[in-house]
């Protein structure tokens, strides 16, 4: 008899465990189908990127030459336009960065309402830096202040957009899925920004002023005084003007549209944020960012990487018109680097994920040092500069998606050494955005001064032997000692696969205690 009780009870018990190894295991598989992201899903969170690099890629390309050869302000007001407005461009972000982490919860989330509000005036602001007004004195204040204005709103549209990868979903395999989405759509907007951009204003360029080298060369020589600029006959300083409006207005208008398709095409997951710690100073959060070991690394192969692509975006137009001699061609030289490298993303996508981030940095990087060397060594040829072009941008594609694929890692390693500090991660995105704008502003201020030292000539056909010599220090020896140095830096840099890995399975016990611990809580409560 007591045997059968026996038996009967451990069979119940058998089946008690059963039910509920059932229970967890389609509780487990309905917490992964939760959080598993949908491709509609990834393409609307990755359409978000698109504005941030279509309208930095036109104000990196051509933000310089515009001010120097449209609006016609002085190299040195000019300098002081590009290096202040990227200047508090970068100081706005770590302070969007903490007001964003201590925004609270709405029915649309947390970081989607930032980017709704920040859209309209922001697209306003864009179309007045292409607008050249009608006074003179006044011109260096104008532009100042609309670009200053335009990178903060551009901040909090961007801020909380990087940071938003964190509330996407809580499974590591399905936010860098959507990276990788969302940098094959940027380096998409950076090929949309520079064909917008570059082919609208290219078809109306004003034609160049020739100085009195120039018309002392061309007297010897009737035939090629009176063809001076015969293939842009008609075209003045006015219709320029007029293109750089039509092309900042496309802009505006997908700027809105992908701003829109983010929003309600995104949903942030709340249960995917993890309890939040107190919330705590400005100050108290850089130390506890920059106090990560591997963040500060990161964050510094990114400055000193950055600056080198910087260098070289802001300074290659100028390069391609006045050292080459591409005026009419340099639009669609930058238009085949983009061209390249969209194509090359899924190329660095498949080799980061076979052989590893780190490797795939040192690789990415490294390819496109030979280029800048040619492209300043070998004699000036069309036909070699769109093909040297073409095998840069291969590289160039590396920069726009491995870094940004390596911040979630760090991430990730700050939440497993400091399980207690949670709900940081705008604060992480804005800083590593900080550095970013700080290298272009550094790139764009130090260079457009440098210019004006050497004795740049405003829409000038001819420039100075300094002038040249400058633009190929600028697109050449100083990009590839730049990306050295990140690349020495990046060796320390402690994150490798295993780590990660280890990180991941890390973070997945955690979430589930957490979510056992709020299970029994919740029991409990049910039967008192």
């Amino acid at each position: 008899m007591a045997k059968g009780e026996g038996g009967e009870q451990y069979s119940n018990a058998s089946l008690l465990n059963k039910a509920i190894n059932s229970d967890e295991l389609k509780l487990n598989r309905k917490h992964e189908h939760r959080n598993r992201l949908s491709i509609c899903n990834k393409i609307c969170y990755a359409i978000g990127g698109a504005p941030y690099q279509i309208t930095g890629c036109a104000l990196g390309f051509f933000l310089q030459i515009y001010l120097l050869d449209v609006a016609q302000l002085d190299p040195f007001y000019a300098s002081i336009i590009l290096f202040v407005g990227r200047a508090w461009d970068a100081i706005t972000d770590p302070t969007v960065g903490f007001l964003v982490s201590r925004s609270p919860w709405t029915c649309a989330g947390r970081m989607l309402p930032w980017i709704l509000f920040s859209t309209p005036l922001a697209v306003i602001s864009y179309f007045l830096i292409w607008y050249v007004p009608p006074f003179e004195n006044g011109k260096v204040i104008w532009y100042l202040f609309f670009y200053c204005l335009f990178q903060s709103l551009q901040t909090c549209f961007h801020v909380p957009y990087s940071a938003l990868t964190m509330f996407i979903s809580t499974e590591q395999k399905e936010r860098d899925s959507a990276t990788a989405y969302r940098m094959t759509v940027e380096v998409l907007g950076t090929l949309i920004g520079t064909a917008i951009q570059g082919q609208i204003v290219g078809m109306a360029n004003a034609p160049c002023l020739p100085g009195p080298g120039d018309i002392v060369a061309d007297l010897s020589n009737v035939s090629v005084s009176a063809g001076f600029n015969e293939s842009e006959h008609g075209i003045s300083l006015e219709h320029t003007k007029t293109a750089y409006m039509i092309a900042s207005g496309v802009i505006c208008l997908i700027y809105v549209i992908c701003a829109i398709v983010l929003f309600f095409g995104v949903r942030e997951q709340k249960e995917s944020c993890r309890i939040r710690a107190e919330p705590m100073s400005f100050f108290q959060g850089i130390r506890l960012v920059m106090g990560h070991g591997p963040y500060a690394k990161l964050v510094m192969v990114f400055l000193f990487t950055s600056l080198g692509f910087m260098l070289l975006e802001g300074n290659f137009a100028l390069f391609c018109s006045s050292t080459l001699g591409f005026r009419n061609d340099f639009q669609n030289i930058l238009l085949v680097i983009m061209v390249s490298a969209t194509l090359a993303i899924p190329f660095w996508q498949w080799f980061l994920t076979r052989y590893g981030k780190k490797t795939a940095v040192y690789v990415g990087s490294l390819s496109v040092v030979p280029f800048l060397i040619m492209v300043v060594c070998v004699k000036s040829n069309l036909i070699v500069s769109y093909t040297v072009s073409f095998f840069a941008g291969v590289g160039v594609a590396s920069a726009f998606l491995l870094p940004w694929s390596m911040l979630p890692d760090v991430v990730d390693d700050f939440q497993v050494q400091n399980p207690e500090s949670t709900g940081h991660e705008a604060l992480f995105y804005s800083f590593y955005v900080f550095f970013t704008k700080f290298a272009s502003g550094v790139s764009l201020g130090v260079s457009t001064l440098s210019l004006d030292f050497a004795g740049y000539i405003s829409r000038g056909c001819s420039q100075p032997p300094a002038v040249d010599l400058t633009l190929k220090l600028l697109v050449s020896a100083a990009p590839v000692a730049f990306i050295l140095i990140g690349l020495g830096i990046l060796y320390s840099y402690p994150i490798d696969e295993e780590r990660r890995q280890g990180n991941r399975k890390l973070l997945q016990e955690q979430r589930d205690n957490e979510a056992d611990s709020e299970t029994d809580s919740a029991e409990l409560v049910n039967m008192i």
